[in-house]
């Protein structure tokens, strides 16, 4: 450790020590003989007794020589004022890792630091001040901050210089006084990893088979691994250990420069060996100071290492699991393993001439100029950043290394297969989008609600003093129609971002196809057929009811735009066992028990370039004006967040299939049938009491105003929850509370949680443009009632009523 520990080290020492000191002191017999005495002159002088001073003066000597003997016996090391930790234990285990370890106090001073900590970060800099990125900076100082407040934090992707490390932050210490950083490097994936697997398993052994033995060697020359014709060859066992010894030591060279097995001393057979890099070697020419993979094979008689060894090399890079390929000096493509034709988009039946025809226009000269540079002079590696034919839009990178005695081939080119990573780069690109989306979606349409509550509220106030007839009452129904047509669209983009209120139910999913199915019958006209069949013993799902409806019509409705000349819409429920989850070996959908509804269709299908697509909000495939885009983004967004899974099939001419799963139900009311729908109360709306209203948005707490006074109610208004509480804490006593839920200063949950300490029977009614689902967490609160915008003026009134009889029998 550096800094404060050495000190801390020294001062434990020496405190340690203090008492051996002392006892070593010349003065210290003299000092006790006097004491022995001065104690027996004390004794004769008020005993009067010369026999008894002297034995107390001997028990005194005989104490103190008693005492010497025990601390000899049992030295201790005693610290002066407080204890402070041993450091050195400390650094010593910080050293023996992988990590840079530093300490901080509650001051936020460095304590200590390992070595390492001082090797990565020059001058020993007191985190978080680690390096000159002000970011960096504010994201471990954050990452502190939460570690002393909750225990431990964590710092990804930190850059510096070559290196690239994650920082785990913890509280440590007997008092939890003290902040312990781990800087630890990032382990990135590595070809040697392959081709450590790749000698030690079934692939080593077939290499031994072919006669090829295969050496992995680090930068200073010894065996990292071995396959198992190497180790029967060169220490006679083919279970021999000589893992880290020198690679040299086991070979040897003859006066003619021919290359031997040093165990086999006479009748060997010489040995020709390829050097295969396997990562880039140093920048100065011929340097090979990085991990390679040694390749031996025995020359053949009277060959100087030509055809035969050419396929030796050959059936060796075809047993690879990574794309190798061979090219002569002139820059023709000799060889290529499957792995790197898979890479490079080649087909079977396809073999390039040259290396530049498997890129783009733009790259062919590069390319060939770098065979022409790798094959002649020393043998060297490097890559070149390309852009392949199939894939012009990601570069990757060709590594090209030079080879020597394999006849015509002359450069050795690698190709890493990216298929499966750069679908895995589209598809979380794709998540990220879809989630960016999702919360724009769900803001909009928050701050919409708003907009159109205020609308629709002034609508129905205007409608209350006009009937029909008069002239202005054709145009305010015509305003709310739109409005209502605008509220159904801010309900189908919070269906996307999956912030919509649910009402789910237990209920079974043939039940509500029979629901729907003569609505369905009315929209797909007479020339598409219905055809609805149900499996038996479905198990039970728990969903809104009449989402799910609105799911089934706009894939019905779909299906039926797909089929203009007619056809066949088929509604199949079934059930799936999770037996049969783990057969269709999904990623995506988890081993369960799942009710499923099969929507398919006999229409024109999907292109494959689409249907990846079709969930992506206001995509559309129709005429301009016949669709908004957001029928399949909100069937998504429903399913999803019913906790279930979609998937789409489809084969260009031969219809469409949209299969949805939803996980069986498993509470313990799944037995219980679904309720029918209650009928609408039709009971009076006016009512007395006086009502508080809280309401950030000018417009809306003004429109609420005047419904509940034409209800009857006395109203008491306030712009946030600091101001409700200074209205609830007067005179006036408060019957409903009604409040928005986000709101600047002090939001509606954290004022009911304060009100409710004074008005503990106080009933609430909540209200917001955000889903019920959405704001569960913070307004589980009990007696509370919630109420989505936009709203009605006739539903604010029921809700106000409804809030009201929550009050306790007793008022």
């Amino acid at each position: 450790m550096q800094g404060d520990s050495r000190a801390v080290s020294a001062r434990v020492i020496r405190d340690g020590d203090a008492w051996a000191a002392d006892r070593s002191s010349p003065l210290a017999l003299p000092l006790l003989i006097l004491m022995a005495l001065m104690s027996a002159g004390l004794v004769v002088y008020a005993a009067g007794n010369w026999a008894l001073g002297a034995g107390f003066g001997a028990a005194v000597l005989a104490g103190a020589a008693l005492l010497g003997w025990y601390r000899r016996l049992y030295p201790q090391e005693v610290a002066v004022g407080e204890a402070v930790p041993d450091w050195t234990v400390a650094r010593a285990a910080a050293d023996a890792s992988n990590m840079a370890i530093a300490v901080t106090d509650r001051a936020g001073r460095l304590v200590c630091a390992s070595d390492l900590f001082g090797e990565w970060f020059p001058g020993f800099p007191t985190p978080p001040h680690i390096t000159g990125d002000s970011s960096l900076s504010d994201n471990l100082g954050n990452a502190a901050r939460a570690a002393w407040r909750d225990g431990e934090a964590r710092v990804e992707g930190i850059v510096q210089g070559a290196l690239r490390l994650d920082a785990v932050l913890c509280r440590t210490g007997r008092s939890e006084d003290y902040l312990l950083w781990r800087f630890s490097p990032v382990r990135q994936p590595s070809a040697l990893d392959d081709v450590h697997r790749l000698l030690i398993g079934e692939a080593g052994r077939q290499l031994g088979e072919a006669g090829i033995m295969a050496v992995m060697i680090g930068g200073e020359g010894r065996i990292r691994a071995a396959n198992g014709a190497f180790l029967l060859r060169a220490a006679g066992r083919i279970d021999a250990n000589i893992t880290g010894r020198d690679f040299a030591a086991h070979m040897r060279v003859d006066d003619k420069g021919r290359l031997f097995l040093a165990r086999e001393e006479s009748g060997g057979i010489p040995l020709r060996l390829l050097q295969v890099p396997l990562k880039r070697a140093a920048q100065s020419a011929g340097a090979q100071d990085g991990p390679m993979l040694l390749l031996l094979i025995d020359e053949p008689a009277g060959n100087a290492g030509g055809t035969s060894a050419l396929s030796y090399i050959e059936t060796l890079l075809s047993l690879l699991p990574f794309g190798l390929a061979m090219a002569d000096r002139d820059g023709r493509v000799l060889f290529m393993n499957k792995a790197f034709s898979r890479a490079a988009g080649v087909k079977p039946e396809e073999k390039p001439s040259y290396p530049g025809d498997l890129v783009v226009r733009e790259d062919q000269a590069a390319v060939a100029d770098a065979v022409r540079r790798f094959a002649v002079g020393p043998q060297m590696s490097g890559d070149v950043a390309v852009r392949m034919r199939n894939q012009p839009d990601e570069p990757i990178a060709l590594s090209l290394a030079g080879v020597r005695g394999l006849g015509e081939a002359a450069v050795l080119l690698s190709l890493k297969d990216n298929s499966e990573e750069s679908k895995l780069k589209r598809q979380v690109a794709q998540a990220t989008k879809m989630q960016a989306i999702g919360q724009l979606a769900g803001g909009v349409a928050h701050d919409f609600n708003n907009i159109l509550t205020a609308i629709i509220g002034h609508c129905d106030l205007m409608l209350m003093r006009h009937t029909p007839g008069d002239s202005d009452y054709d145009d305010i129904q015509q305003i709310k129609s739109n409005s209502n047509r605008a509220a159904g669209l801010t309900r189908q983009l919070l269906a996307f971002s999956r912030q919509q209120t649910l009402r789910p139910q237990i209920l079974q999913l043939p039940d509500i196809v029979a629901d729907v199915s003569n609505l369905l019958k009315r929209l797909l006209g007479e020339s598409v057929k219905l055809e609805v069949s149900h499996g038996r013993n479905l198990g039970a799902v728990r969903a809104d009811p009449g989402q799910l409806e609105q799911v089934i019509v706009n894939l019905a409705v779909n299906a039926r735009d797909a089929m203009p000349d007619g056809g066949t819409l088929n509604i199949q429920t079934y059930g799936v066992p999770a037996a049969k989850v783990r057969e269709m070996r999904s990623d995506i959908l988890p081993p369960a028990d799942y009710t499923a509804v099969r929507v398919s269709d006999t229409g024109l299908g999907i292109p494959p370039d689409i249907l990846s697509k079709i969930f992506e909000p206001f995509f559309t495939t129709k005429e301009l004006g016949k669709g908004t885009g957001l029928g399949l983004s909100t069937v998504y967004g429903i399913v999803k967040q019913s906790g279930g899974f979609i998937f789409a099939e489809s084969e260009l001419g031969r219809g469409a299939s949209f299969v949805i799963y939803l996980p069986v139900y498993q509470g313990a009311d799944v037995d219980q049938a679904a309720q029918p729908k209650a009928p609408a109360r039709r009971s009076e709306t006016w009512g007395t009491g006086t009502v508080l209203l809280v309401e950030d948005e000018d417009m809306v707490r003004a429109v609420a105003e005047r419904a509940l006074s034409r209800q009857g109610y006395k109203v008491l208004t306030a712009n946030d929850g600091e101001q409700g509480l200074e209205v609830l804490g007067g005179d006036e006593k408060i019957d409903l509370l009604i409040s928005d839920v986000v709101m600047p200063n002090m939001d509606g949950p954290s004022m009911v949680a304060r009100a409710r300490a004074s008005h503990p029977d106080l009933p609430v009614l909540f209200m917001s443009g955000y889903a019920e689902e959405q704001l569960r967490k913070s307004i589980d609160i009990a007696n509370v009632a919630f109420l989505p915008k936009p709203f009605s003026v006739s539903q604010l009134a029921e809700a106000a009523r409804d809030a009201l009889a929550m009050r306790p029998a007793a008022e």
